[in-house]
């Protein structure tokens, strides 16, 4: 068999692949088999028809095409690697010359990897936002946490912001019910939102037993976007009674004995998420910097598929949580000419990303072990809700195990950016990720224990990146299998 590729362009390529007829004889062999299985000659056995009569009585150019079809997947796999192309999309295929008994050619297009030269991605600086822990957000989360033990009482006043009340509420259009917009007995915090726009300002001020009628625009159902009229009943009003914060509280809401000890932990809780984000947002920096050092050319059939897929997944997003993309891009501020630039430089970015990160992966020779697979398939059993045996079940029968082992690797590309690169505060100060641990505090580098640790945590942080990259270039993320090419017709 002889191969040649032509460049099209940096992202796409044409095989030109002579087959000879001796390489095509076993699917010859094995066309004429089948056809022998399906005919019925007289005077022949079923299966037992001779080659020279299938020929006559069915045609010789039938077996051709039967014996092509089955042969090409092979040949187009064996061509690929014989010219080290690694296709990205479903290859176009076109039998260009047919001389019976002599030699079959076809043709191949499709996009491939472009050709990447990295440059040097060795201590690489990027710079991210300092973070601190003020103690308005301490106060906030033993807010919180006061008002998870809280009791609710009942009031004799008219309802104010923060209550709770019972209501009662329905919406109608033109003197009709609208479906689905009644509700009874319903508990609801007076300034929380996300019901009805104008239902808080609707119910400060009433009390028990008084009721008031407002226009308001659904945000979900058949009706969505259109004004409706509104009428909300409060059945009762109650405030809630918080527990004093002392010791005795402390000892009731934690495993603390002091209120001194609960409020530094709930502050170090803190100092140990906010060291995480900061450290997701470094990661996200030294990719950034490294994307910036090298020019990528993007094959657009697969950025197109992935816009596509994209919006596809945000109208169902959308759908499920009734929202029209008019209200949606009211709430976010944007316009849709907005909105569609900036989905397209992200997928752009993250289509980007997999290159360098793949390239990155293979020229250090990264691999994959069972345990790395067993931890990211769990991980993202996790994510997605699922139980970790059913999706490691759906990923091998749908074939999709390839795919995983892809993002573990640019996942561990992307931590061996991050291990190398120097990242500082907006301070000034090195931001520590080389000893960062998952629980988001820093471990003692001689601490040969926690070392593991300290690059699990890198690579965890890398892979949501990697990750995140990933799901913003769904379409055409690996390369097709070869059997995408079988069942391509001779023309």
């Amino acid at each position: 068999m002889k191969s040649a590729v032509e460049s099209l362009s940096p992202t796409r390529a044409k095989l030109t692949v002579e087959v000879p007829f001796e390489e095509l004889k076993p699917s010859l062999d094995k066309a004429y088999k089948t056809i022998a299985q399906q005919i019925n000659i007289p005077g022949f056995r079923r299966g037992k028809v001779p080659p020279a009569v299938i020929d006559r009585q069915v045609g010789r150019g039938a077996v051709l095409d039967q014996a092509i079809n089955e042969a090409l997947p092979k040949a187009y796999s064996e061509a690929l690697n014989e010219n080290g192309l690694e296709p990205l999309t479903q290859p176009e295929i076109e039998v260009t010359r047919l001389e019976d008994r002599e030699l079959v050619e076809f043709t191949a297009e499709m996009d491939v990897k472009p050709e990447i030269e990295l440059p040097d991605y060795e201590g690489l600086e990027a710079e991210v936002e300092d973070f601190a822990v003020t103690d308005e957000d301490v106060d906030t989360q033993v807010e919180a946490l006061r008002e998870r033990f809280g009791t609710l009482i009942d009031v004799e006043r008219a309802a104010a912001d923060g209550d709770f009340v019972t209501i009662d509420l329905v919406a109608t259009k033109d003197g009709e019910v609208v479906p689905g917009a009644e509700v009874s007995d319903m508990s609801y915090k007076v300034g929380r939102g996300g019901m009805l726009d104008g239902l808080d300002e609707a119910i400060e001020g009433l009390s028990a037993g008084e009721s008031k009628d407002f226009t308001s625009e659904l945000v979900g159902g058949d009706l969505v976007g259109e004004n409706v009229d509104v009428t909300v009943k409060v059945s009762a009003v109650q405030e809630q009674e918080l527990p004093e914060l002392d010791d005795e509280f402390a000892q009731m809401a934690s495993e603390f004995d002091t209120v001194d000890e609960l409020v530094a932990d709930v502050r170090a809780r803190l100092e140990r998420g906010k060291r995480l984000e900061q450290a997701a947002a470094a990661r996200d920096a030294v990719l950034e910097v490294l994307l910036e050092k090298v020019s990528i050319p993007l094959p657009e059939t697969m950025v197109t598929e992935t816009l596509n897929s994209q919006r596809a997944n945000i109208e169902q997003q959308l759908g499920m949580a009734n929202l029209t993309m008019d209200k949606y891009l009211e709430d976010e501020g944007k316009t849709i000419e907005e909105f569609e630039a900036d989905m397209e430089r992200n997928v752009r970015d993250a289509v980007a990303a997999q290159f360098v990160l793949d390239e990155i992966a293979k020229k250090e020779e990264l691999g994959v072990e069972q345990a790395d697979l067993s931890q990211h398939i769990v991980r993202r059993a996790q994510q997605s809700g699922q139980d970790p045996q059913e999706f490691a079940n759906h990923m091998f029968e749908h074939n999709h195990i390839p795919e995983l082992i892809s993002e573990i690797l640019r996942g561990k590309a992307l931590a061996t950016l991050v291990e190398s690169a120097v990242v500082k505060d907006a301070s000034g100060n090195v931001v520590e990720l080389k000893n960062l641990r998952p629980d988001g505090t820093i471990g003692e580098p001689e601490d040969e224990a926690a070392e593991g640790d300290d690059d699990a945590a890198v690579e965890a942080a890398a892979d949501d990146t990697a990750d995140a990259t990933d799901a913003d270039a769904t379409a055409a993320n690996e390369a097709p299998a070869a059997d995408e090419a079988e069942g391509a017709e001779k023309s």
